[in-house]
């Protein structure tokens, strides 16, 4: 994967991320021992501090293991359970309005960005495709509830790279410009992770408190693929009713 400098995502983030699409698409298979810290260092062609910060996080979020004398390792693969949504979606706009509460959406960033292997894949798209990602910190009341990661081809989605964003539903946005809105029983994967110190400063709870770590694959009200979220919830702040 090419690491891309001066990205919103820091460059430990961009392996993490990377590392985990290997784990969850079975390029690395539990048991497997990775790639050392001085051969991943050359291959994103980043620091080894960044290897191993990266290699850090996706330990404490129970992905790999540490074996000393010995290197690291993919844990097994985490036990999923299938529960079924409704087939409607509630945005984190409706989520607060029908709480009481008044939404807020800070941007704090829009840029282009490569997608993932299992990223195009989903999103029926060629290798090297680029995807917009659109990053925002969203409030209840004006508390951090959420840090929202929304990825959109960018073949048909440009008009997000200059759109106002603030305080805003992007579905809404999104719908009124082209028409097109999550359809509501998408797959949703749900985890647990613990805040690292980027995060946890963004959302302003302490460094290792747990976060829910919740992605969805968005397909449309005609099951085409749509989107990509991947979004980090403070855990005592938010429950999910399914």
């Amino acid at each position: 994967m090419k690491i891309e400098e001066g990205s919103l995502t820091p460059l430990y983030q961009q392996v993490m991320e990377d590392i985990r699409d290997k784990v969850d698409s079975g390029k690395f298979a539990p048991g497997d021992k990775i790639p050392s810290e001085s051969e991943l260092s050359q291959a994103y062609s980043v620091s080894r501090i960044t290897i191993r910060r990266a290699v850090s996080e996706l330990v404490d979020d129970g992905y790999l293991v540490k074996r000393q004398g010995k290197g690291t390792f993919v844990c097994q693969r985490k036990l999923t359970r299938k529960i079924y949504q409704k087939s409607e979606i509630q945005s984190f706009t409706d989520t607060c309005a029908e709480d009481g509460r008044v939404a807020g959406a800070k941007v704090l960033g829009i840029e282009t960005v490569r997608a993932h292997e299992s990223e195009a894949s989903f999103l029926g798209l060629g290798e090297g495709a680029e995807l917009v990602h659109v990053r925002r910190l969203r409030t209840a009341d004006g508390v951090p509830i959420m840090l929202e990661n929304n990825y959109f081809p960018l073949e048909g989605f440009e008009f997000l790279l200059n759109a106002d964003l603030s305080d805003a539903s992007i579905f809404d946005y999104v719908e009124k410009r082209c028409g097109r809105r999550p359809r509501g029983d998408d797959l949703c994967t749900l985890e647990v992770v613990r805040a690292s110190p980027d995060k946890a400063s963004e959302l302003n709870v302490a460094v290792g408190e747990p976060l829910f770590y919740e992605k969805i694959n968005f397909t449309d009200q005609d099951g085409k693929p749509f989107l990509i979220g991947k979004q980090y919830i403070v855990c005592s702040l938010y429950v999910f009713n399914i």
